[in-house]
Formats: C-alpha cells, structure tokens, sequence
C-alpha cells in the first residue's frame, strides 16, 4: 500500500489552499497519510529559508499575488492579511498529534480546519477554546487538547528533525515510500501522478 508523509504547518496559507486534495488523492490511490505538523519557522532556519516578513518586498508582493490566485483556482476563501498570523502554530499541531495517535475523527477535516481558521475564518488557532472546538468538529475527543500535550511537544519537535534529515525545506511537504519529495500546494498533480506510476 502506498504512503505519504505529509509535512505541513498549521499556519501556512499554502497548507490550508491544499483544502481536501491530499485525501482525495490518497483515496484515489490507496495510500495512507501520516501527518506530520512542525515549526515552519524552525525550519526556515535550519534550511536556508526567509519568514515572510523579511522577504524582499518584491517576494512579498508576489506570494500575495500568488495566494490570491492559487484560492481563486482552488474555490477557497482567503484572507490575504488574517487578524491572527503569525500565531503559535504549536498548540494545533499539538491537537493535531493527539487526534492522530487516538484516532475515531476524520484527520483531514482536522488539519484543513485549524489552517482555513487561520486564513479564512479569523480565528486564533492558538486559542484553547479553538482548539478544542475544531478538534470536535471533526469528530475528535475536545479533551484531546489536554491529555496529549506531552507526546504532542514530542513529537512535534521530533517532527521538525525528520524533516531537516529527509529534506524538507518548507509546507507542505510531501514525501512517498519511495522517497518522491513533492514541495507545494501546486505540485499535488505531480504527487497524484507519482501515486499513479506516471512520473
């Protein structure tokens, strides 16, 4: 059976304009999907890159211009300046850990809600009152924000190692058991081509 480790952050736009294409395509193939969520500034700094504030002001310019394009394509509501982000992507991906480990919800509506609060509904992801609110929404145990806080910092940093070793450079990130690295919401036709043995 065929497999992706997917690398992702709770507060990245591109994370949230994937919306439910990874599990379509996963389904589609038969794969199975580890979610993996991480520090996106760790690893901009242990792998060369820049946090968006202090890009140059034309690569800023252009990844608005882009975000505003790829949500248009996608069909996704996006606010291009949301009232909370940056915020601690810690305590989502914390959520997101425990969820996984406990199972009995629906992962991938999971981790696309806590990155569309972010980006589409104004909510602070950081917040312990969202938190536990999208983790019942998507048929998960609310009380999971408490009794997986240790396992979830863990492995969160565990997260960020696995990434550094494997080569991942930024979110999301997605890599096959047959080490296809695939970097970007704009290359899931390229992971579902992979999937498909077309590439």
């Amino acid at each position: 059976m065929p497999h992706i480790d997917y690398f992702f952050a709770t507060i990245s736009p591109f994370t949230y304009l994937n919306g439910s294409r990874v599990e379509e395509i996963a389904a589609k193939h038969g794969a199975t999907v580890t979610y993996k969520p991480l520090d996106i500034m760790g690893l901009f700094g242990r792998t060369g890159g820049v946090p968006p504030k202090d890009r140059h002001p034309n690569r800023q310019e252009y990844r608005l211009q882009d975000m505003r394009r790829r949500a248009a394509l996608a069909g996704l509501p996006l606010n291009l300046k949301p009232a909370f982000w940056p915020t601690n992507p810690a305590p989502s991906g914390y959520a997101i850990i425990a969820a996984q480990n406990a199972g009995g919800g629906d992962m991938g509506k999971l981790v696309h809600s806590y990155a569309a609060a972010c980006w589409a509904g104004e909510r602070d992801i950081a917040q312990d009152d969202v938190v536990r609110d999208l983790l019942e929404q998507a048929g998960f145990d609310p009380a999971l924000a408490d009794s997986g806080l240790l396992v979830g910092a863990e492995t969160y940093a565990a997260n960020l190692e696995e990434a550094v070793a494997r080569g991942v450079f930024g979110a999301p990130f997605f890599i096959t058991d047959q080490d296809e690295r695939l970097w970007g919401q704009d290359r899931l036709d390229d992971l579902d081509a992979v999937l498909g043995g077309k590439v």
